[in-house]
């Protein structure tokens, strides 16, 4: 038999195709300007990190801590570095995982060019939160900073997204966890592996993140059965929740003391 002869249409798709073929081959090799990002450590602040305390207080004692004691995790994510090369395989295979991102690298990376310039932009942030966190922390407590003097320390750790917690971790020392704000009480925990994230401003107030899902996960993998989320990022929370772990709102540091405490006395919590 003679083979059959191509229609004028199909020889003209046919054609078409091969360089169609060629143009995705060439976006599948292409670098694309995407970080990948997957949850990241997590780090007490009312424990140590390599060796050393988080959280030191001077000019004043801080509370003592029990065998029962649970932990105030802050969560990151971890991301591709700026420059790798991400393809369009990577991409695709993140959006259908839910403990993995293809994320714009903007957005994980705003200021900086390279590694040293945008680790030395995230150690400036830090700093600034830390400051924000102590003031925000003695300010709630009623202690002014020339009683009572704060070091944190926490190693391998950039950016703003730990403020939160470095309060809380400051009110839980110096015993603002129960009664009233005089600093009196005990714990903020209850005992459990309390989780979240959350920027933090000098006047209480907490603000978004970004990369709430993967930090979720992160806290589920470190025995969190709480997450504290900013009210703005609830819905993120809420769509890639690991199953078993508990999502609060906050606005305000008032308002996560004030969650932490009923959770640990029983009372009404709000949640996602």
């Amino acid at each position: 038999m003679s083979p059959r002869r191509l229609t004028g249409r199909q020889r003209t798709l046919l054609v078409c195709a091969v360089p169609l073929a060629a143009l995705f081959a060439v976006v599948a090799l292409a670098p694309l300007p995407f970080a990948l990002a997957q949850p990241g450590l997590t780090a007490d602040v009312i424990g140590d990190s390599k060796h050393k305390p988080v959280i030191t207080l001077s000019g004043e004692k801080g509370r003592k801590t029990g065998p029962g004691e649970g932990k105030l995790l802050m969560t990151t994510i971890a991301a591709t570095q700026p420059g790798a090369t991400v393809r369009l395989p990577e991409v695709a295979e993140a959006w259908f995982r839910t403990d993995r991102a293809a994320m714009p690298v903007d957005a994980v990376y705003p200021v900086g060019d390279n590694l040293k310039e945008i680790e030395k932009h995230n150690r400036g942030e830090m700093r600034e939160s830390q400051n924000a966190a102590v003031k925000a922390a003695l300010r709630y407590l009623h202690k002014s900073p020339r009683d009572v003097r704060v070091t944190l320390r926490l190693a391998d750790v950039g950016g703003p997204s730990a403020g939160l917690f470095f309060s809380l971790g400051v009110i839980d020392k110096l015993g603002g966890g129960d009664g009233g704000r005089g600093g009196t009480g005990g714990g903020l925990t209850g005992g459990r592996v309390i989780a979240g994230t959350g920027t933090i401003k000098a006047d209480g107030t907490v603000g978004p993140v970004g990369g709430v899902p993967l930090k979720t996960k992160a806290a589920k993998r470190d025995g969190a059965s709480v997450f504290l989320v900013p009210r703005a990022e609830c819905a993120d929370a809420v769509a890639e929740r690991p199953k078993g772990l508990r999502l609060v709102p906050v606005d305000t540091l008032g308002g996560a003391v004030k969650a932490l405490r009923a959770l640990k006395g029983g009372g009404r919590v709000p949640a996602c």
